[in-house]
């Protein structure tokens, strides 16, 4: 680590951190989030169907799946892509293009349909995915 960042994180440690105090429960929830599994393909295509219900671009999809620590796409982008291709195939998503050239995906009504049976069932992942490709 460079000196500069090296002074900083001990000037933090005095000045900042000082008042913070982390019990043993803080630790242990810090350290299950750490050691969460990876998340899966199922749970990215419920998140991207709850985040659809607004149109959004896929730069924007991006920035938001990112924000809720969902990273399977960072060195793959293609993947975000190829899971919105294969929703609008299955009518679950419709795009349409702007005078910008920028490209709007928001969930259809069968889309809403899908996403509403997996929050009722509890089981968000296996009925959505179940239900737009295993057809």
């Amino acid at each position: 680590m460079e000196d500069r960042l090296k002074n900083l994180k001990k000037a933090m440690d005095r000045q900042a951190f000082s008042q913070l105090k982390f019990t043993e429960k803080h630790r242990r929830n810090i350290l299950g989030k750490i050691n969460q599994p990876p998340e899966t393909d199922e749970d990215i295509l419920v998140a991207v169907m709850q985040l659809l219900v607004h149109e959004k671009t896929g730069f924007e999809l991006t920035k938001l799946l990112r924000g809720r620590g969902i990273k399977k796409f960072e060195d793959n982008e293609g993947f975000l892509y190829t899971l919105l291709h294969r929703l609008e195939q299955s009518g679950c998503i419709q795009s349409c293009w702007t005078e910008a050239k920028a490209k709007y995906y928001q969930l259809t009504d069968k889309g809403r349909k899908v996403l509403r049976k997996a929050d009722k069932k509890q089981i968000k992942s296996q009925v959505a995915w179940k239900e737009l490709f295993e057809r």
